[in-house]
């Protein structure tokens, strides 16, 4: 067990915070250690080298011009780099424009690490999570960005979040963390240390492929999918359409979405290789999760909350702080995951992320996540095929809904399953798996690299 960490704070403390916030860690910060991540004899607070953007607010719908979208998951975890982005024409809820500021601070869990220098002021339009900071001219934008994003500032900076469901840091409490002053001529010589390693890590980075293109090789060559017409009829937005086809569904769908040349196409691929549905290989009906409330959360559970935030990486990512009662676990045993389940997202921008269970964890899967409990069938063999470019296409054009988009089970167990032997299932299995996991041989390459840096972040500010 971990020693038990004792100490004593003032209650005016308490009362200087606006929130009165009595947590042990975030008291521990600013009251024990002082609101320093790096002891310095002189030291200065964040809010005097970053100032906070003003920004301008998009409201949802339609959008004068095709913009590029950025969210937290668009963003790499302390790298600097932005990843999946898209360009939409009209968005389901509020935004802010980004391009004033030289840096982006998610206001939800930044110690992941999903920071991002916009220095080149280029234009997104951005989830209202994101905050802009510009950085004052005496300071090099890329030390600071080290700086902030080293592990040793990430893990104090996880000291500061509040709530349950969703942790946020406070923009006020970020701006009062102290940095050791460093010259600009100091900073403009550790960035010079970095610029080979962060050089060396984009070598690297360019020889991993994205897990789904890995996965669209596989089964194009294996189903004789053709990747590049799909593409190409991606593209085409206008189309005639017999108005019969409106009919040829149980809900009379009419949009666009569901009707595209794009998707018919997925469909007729599909069935040159399957007639089998989902439906025809599941265990137990397919079943969305439950609701919870703050109350329902504590953090001696026994069992964690498996919400959309726990699957958005296609991994189960479990927060201790998402631990729920024993009695709210008790009375929901019906929502419980176990080994070689698979949860999906069916709401809103995450929809259509997929987690396999791949160890038995004790968890209550969330209202906005379904789960897909399998007989006969490989379950990661499942987990690739649902992952597959194919497939979140189908996802796309199913899903309904005017703003917050959604998916149900009803529709998930209908849509095409393949239908090939176990012992095959293996095989594509095994090749993908083999792909992924050299991939993750270069990720860690990449993690000690970035490790690197930081011991030159530490180093100098000593």
């Amino acid at each position: 067990m971990m020693p038990l960490k004792q100490f004593t704070t003032d209650f005016k403390n308490i009362g200087q915070q606006e929130f009165l916030r009595p947590n042990v860690g975030y008291r521990y910060f600013f009251d024990i250690q002082n609101s320093e991540v790096y002891p310095s004899k002189r030291s200065m607070k964040l809010k005097y080298i970053l100032k906070e953007i003003p920004v301008k607010k998009v409201s949802k719908g339609e959008l004068e011009n095709a913009e590029t979208l950025i969210d937290i998951g668009n963003i790499e975890r302390r790298f600097n780099n932005l990843i999946d982005l898209e360009q939409v024409e009209k968005i389901g809820s509020d935004k802010n424009i980004l391009q004033s500021g030289d840096i982006i601070i998610p206001k939800m869990q930044p110690q992941m690490g999903n920071i991002f220098l916009n220095i080149k002021h280029e234009r997104y339009i951005g989830s209202t999570e994101l905050l802009e900071y510009s950085v004052l001219k005496n300071n090099n934008a890329i030390f600071i960005y080290y700086l902030i994003t080293s592990r040793k500032f990430l893990e104090d900076l996880g000291r500061l979040e509040s709530g349950k469901t969703h942790r946020r840091v406070n923009s006020v409490d970020l701006l009062k963390i102290k940095i050791p002053l460093l010259s600009r001529e100091k900073q403009d010589r550790v960035v010079a240390q970095i610029k080979p390693i962060e050089k060396k890590i984009k070598e690297l980075k360019s020889q991993i492929a994205p897990a789904q293109e890995v996965i669209n090789k596989v089964f194009a060559r294996e189903f004789g999918f053709d990747l590049k017409k799909f593409e190409d009829l991606k593209k085409i937005k206008n189309y005639f359409i017999d108005l019969a086809e409106y009919a040829d569904n149980k809900d009379f769908r009419n949009s666009v979405n569901f009707h595209n040349k794009a998707g018919k196409f997925i469909i007729e691929e599909l069935r040159k290789v399957t007639n089998k549905r989902i439906k025809n290989f599941i265990a137990e009906p397919i079943v969305l999760g439950t609701s919870i409330s703050p109350a329902d959360f504590d953090e001696n559970g026994e069992y964690y909350y498996v919400s959309m935030a726990t699957v958005k990486n296609y991994i189960l990512e479990l927060d201790d702080s998402q631990l729920v009662s024993n009695s709210y676990s008790t009375e929901n045993l019906n929502k419980a995951i176990k080994k070689d389940d698979i949860i999906m997202t069916r709401s809103g921008v995450a929809i259509g992320k997929f987690a396999l269970v791949e160890e038995d964890i004790e968890g209550i899967f969330a209202d906005f996540t379904m789960r897909i409990r399998l007989k006969n069938y490989n379950p990661l063999f499942a987990y690739y095929y649902f992952r597959s470019e194919y497939f979140q296409y189908l996802i796309h054009t199913n899903k309904k809904g005017l703003q917050n988009k959604n998916i149900f089970p009803s529709q998930i167990q209908e849509l095409p399953m393949i239908d090939i032997s176990l012992r095959d299932q293996q095989k594509i299995v095994n090749e993908i798996k083999a792909e992924l996991d050299r991939q993750e041989e270069m990720r860690e390459k990449i993690e000690a690299e970035r490790s690197k840096i930081d011991e030159i972040i530490e180093q100098a500010v000593r």
